[in-house]
This record gives C-alpha cells, sequence and structure tokens, in this order.
C-alpha cells in the first residue's frame, strides 16, 4: 500500500504519517531525506529523531538525500516488507525534491528533476510493503518571485500528482486534522 500525507507548513503531517505508520506496522523504517546545512536544520532533524525515540514504535533511520528509489529496492528484498510486518516512511519528498533541483538548476532541471520522480515512482510498483510519503502542499501561496523559486512550486505540484495517481490513500491535513482524500475523488 501506498500513502501520500501532505498539508501545509507546520500542519502535522510527520507526526500523523508517524502515528500512521506505527498502526499500520510493528516497526519501520523512517528514510530522511534532509541535510543538516544549518543549524537550524540540526535541530529541526534532531527534534525529529527525539519524537521518533520517544514514541515506543521502533524505528530503523536511514539518510538518504538522493537515492530514494534504490533505497526503496533494496527494502522490498527484506522478509518483514514481504510479510508486511514492517513499514517505511520516507519524510520529506519535498526536501528530496529540493536536493534533486539544486543539484541539476542549470542542467535541464525540470526534465532530470522529473525523471527522478518518475524512477522513485517505478520502484514502488513491486514494492511488497506499506509506504507513506510525506510532501508539502506548496501552491496554494503566492507566485514566487524568482525563477527557481516559480520552476520548485511547479516541480512539486506535478510530483505530487504523480506521487497521489500512484497512492492508494492520499492524506491531506490541515490544522493538525488529517482527511483522507483520495476515495473521495471526483470520478469521470
Amino acid at each position: 500500500m501506498i500513502v501520500l500525507v501532505t498539508g501545509g507548513a507546520r500542519s502535522g503531517k510527520s507526526t500523523f504519517a508517524e502515528t500512521y505508520a506505527a498502526h499500520l506496522g510493528k516497526a519501520g523504517v523512517y528514510i530522511a531525506t534532509a541535510q543538516a546545512f544549518d543549524e537550524e536544520m540540526r535541530e529541526r532533524i534532531a527534534r525529529h529523531r527525539a519524537r521518533r525515540q520517544q514514541s515506543g514504535f521502533l524505528w530503523e533511520t536511514v539518510e538518504e538525500p538522493y537515492a530514494l528509489a534504490d533505497v526503496i529496492r533494496s527494502l522490498q528484498q527484506r522478509d518483514e516488507f514481504k510479510q508486511n510486518q514492517a513499514v517505511v516512511l520516507v519524510d520529506c519528498l519535498i526536501v528530496w525534491l529540493s536536493n534533486w533541483l539544486i543539484r541539476h538548476e542549470q542542467e535541464q532541471a525540470v526534465e532530470r528533476t522529473l525523471a527522478q520522480v518518475d524512477e522513485l515512482i517505478a520502484a514502488l510498483q513491486h514494492f511488497p510493503g506499506t509506504i507513506l510519503f510525506v510532501t508539502n502542499e506548496v501552491g496554494d501561496g503566492l507566485v514566487p518571485e524568482y525563477p527557481l523559486g516559480r520552476m520548485f512550486r511547479d516541480l512539486a505540484g506535478l510530483m505530487n500528482q504523480r506521487m497521489a495517481a500512484a497512492a492508494d490513500q492520499v492524506f491531506l491535513l490541515t490544522a493538525g486534522i488529517p482527511l483522507e482524500i483520495k476515495s473521495k475523488a471526483f470520478r469521470f
């Protein structure tokens, strides 16, 4: 099962995804995509790590800012996923997208970054267990002033659409309240 958890900044996405993962499995692999380039990010990562440790749920943390598809392909060989006893939580797709966009900023950034999204979705097609992805809705605000900001917003929207299409469940969080929206989607 593929689950996408989206919402605005500080909407409760990560906390909900961690709680839901603990409800779905006996243990989990937490794939962290953030890189600690400054003190604020180091503190944010430490808070997330402490929250997971205090939850009582057994998390194995894998830090991977780029190669999500490779990590997911390697996890699908493990028995706990084949037996659906463990879950995977990727936090966060927006940070992962940013990592790729910055890496490809001057060299066909849109095409190369979307190729990474497509590779990730392809890796999910054979994943035997449950995997949750946290992402942000970034298109509800102002149009960014700079070209890179607009490119990021557009890529985030395209990535989220593709991930939602691949997902079995999509949750939207607002003010800490999760709403499952994919089952309510209008169908032609």
